[in-house]
């Protein structure tokens, strides 16, 4: 990549498109080099931890280069693309971009979350005077090392390479120090194979794998191990075994319910309850004017009686305040649905629930499940939860034991409806029944609070006419 220097281009660096992400995957670019863009013209789409979000340029221009290829987790800071504002046409605007697709050996591997391919090695801003010198003759000797240690573990070879590390800094990116730290690898000790000397995650992993199997005897240097260790695809059946990199959504998902199910000391309560008229309330509400055009679904109905619920026990919707030893009482309450999306599970939430008609109400969870299927939900939607619904029954299960969206007091998991017997008016019939569960933290709400705002929703559900008399 060649560094700009003209005072005409501008440098588009990756935002913080979220609260406190660091970082985010460049998943599309909608523009090229030579394109001319104008300001607020969405120029690529990204993904972070929460959600996939098209990026607009902040300024009129020409493309001059992409410095990132589709697939690259770019940290939160970094120049992603370069456009010239002068109103000059693009020179050559295809040769700069070459090198960014170039180093095809290392290609799109499987990574860990957060620290993916990225192929721009030589964005390093240009070094001046000795360090360039420096840089150069580290070049050179690594070459040289790797022609000879190529084939083995000679003893004399480690001075060497040990040697280059103490004229400079390790040429890293972030995410490749902090996996080498994570691990205990000496950065200086490692042999760069990336381009200009850079240090790669292979190279980290190669140089920690011998500590995991200990050597014969233990003063051999540490920099000899990374030019033979094995490579870390070869230690599993790739024809039995397919490896998925946790990225995105799904290692938010995964980092958010780990620090949910061992922060807040989960309780689960459950009930089976005969929702016979609150399905024909259903159907009568799907044939009245008032729901015109609008989704009309058992959901609904469950969380219009969750929110009636929550107002008769309010201390239910709080949060705990860990850091002032306090409990939060919220008066307000944002609705969160869980909602499962090819991305993996999301947890956008309704703001202002509890003020809302049932007709807006439909008409907000319509919206909300429209886009969370099509991929775009917001940042801003999956933040400011304080309670959530998670349909399970839509998948045919009768309930289960769900753990709460970080930051919430309580979860309600709706099972299936189901046409089971029951005792209704002194009769066995046939009735429409489901199980609920709710889960709730119990340093906020203790088993008498729970039980309540449980016993409501069930009340309501076995008979919707609640909803009035208790509005």
């Amino acid at each position: 990549m060649t560094t700009m220097t003209e005072a005409s281009v501008r440098e588009f660096k990756m935002p913080d498109v979220g609260e406190g992400l660091t970082e985010a995957e460049i998943l599309k670019w909608y523009v090229k080099p030579g394109d001319t863009v104008t300001d607020g013209q969405v120029v690529c789409e990204v993904e972070t931890a929460k959600a996939a979000v098209e990026l607009p340029i902040p300024y009129d221009g020409v493309v001059r280069e992409l410095h990132f290829p589709e697939g690259t987790t770019v940290d939160v800071g970094t120049s992603i693309i370069a456009v010239d504002v002068g109103g000059g046409a693009a020179p050559a605007p295809q040769a700069p971009a070459e090198p960014e697709e170039e180093p095809k050996p290392e290609g799109r591997q499987p990574v860990l979350v957060g620290y993916g391919v990225s192929t721009a090695a030589t964005k390093r801003r240009p070094r001046r005077g000795p360090e360039v010198s420096v840089r150069q003759a580290s070049s050179a000797v690594q070459a040289e090392l790797n022609g000879h240690v190529g084939q083995g573990t000679q003893a004399p070879v480690a001075p060497a390479s040990a040697a280059v590390p103490s004229q400079q800094r390790p040429l890293a990116k972030p995410p490749v120090r902090k996996l080498a730290k994570d691990l205990g690898v000496d950065l200086a000790t490692v042999t760069p194979s990336g381009p200009d000397g850079i240090i790669t995650r292979e190279d980290v992993h190669a140089a920690a794998a011998p500590v995991t199997v200990p050597e014969p005897q233990a003063p051999t240097p540490v920099a000899a191990p990374a030019a033979h260790a094995p490579a870390p695809a070869a230690t599993y059946d790739t024809a039995r075994e397919t490896r998925v990199p946790v990225k995105g959504v799904r290692k938010a998902t995964a980092a958010a319910m780990v620090g949910s199910a061992f922060t807040a000391p989960h309780v689960t309560e459950f009930v089976t309850v005969d929702v016979t008229r609150t399905m024909k309330l259903v159907e009568e509400l799907k044939e009245d004017k008032e729901f015109a055009g609008l989704r009309v679904n058992p959901l609904l109905l469950i969380s219009k009686a969750l929110l009636v619920a929550i107002r008769r026990n309010p201390d239910v919707n709080a949060s705990w305040d860990e850091a002032n030893q306090e409990i939060v009482l919220k008066h307000y309450v944002n609705l969160g649905i869980a909602a499962a999306t090819p991305r993996g599970l999301i947890v956008p939430n309704i703001k202002d629930a509890h003020e809302k008609t049932l007709p807006q109400l439909a008409a907000a969870l319509g919206e909300l499940v429209a886009t969370a299927r099509e991929g775009k939900t917001s940042p801003s939607a999956m933040q400011g939860g304080t309670v959530t619904i998670t349909n399970v029954g839509v998948f045919g299960v009768d309930t289960g034991t769900p753990i709460l969206n970080p930051g919430e007091s309580a979860i309600l998991a709706v099972g299936a409806i189901k046409l089971q017997p029951w005792v209704h008016k002194g009769k066995v019939k046939p009735r429409q029944v489901m199980t609920l569960a709710l889960s709730f933290d119990h340093r906020l709400v203790d088993g008498e609070l729970g039980s309540k705002v449980l016993a409501d929703v069930a009340a309501i559900l076995e008979q919707p006419k609640r909803l009035i008399t208790w509005a």
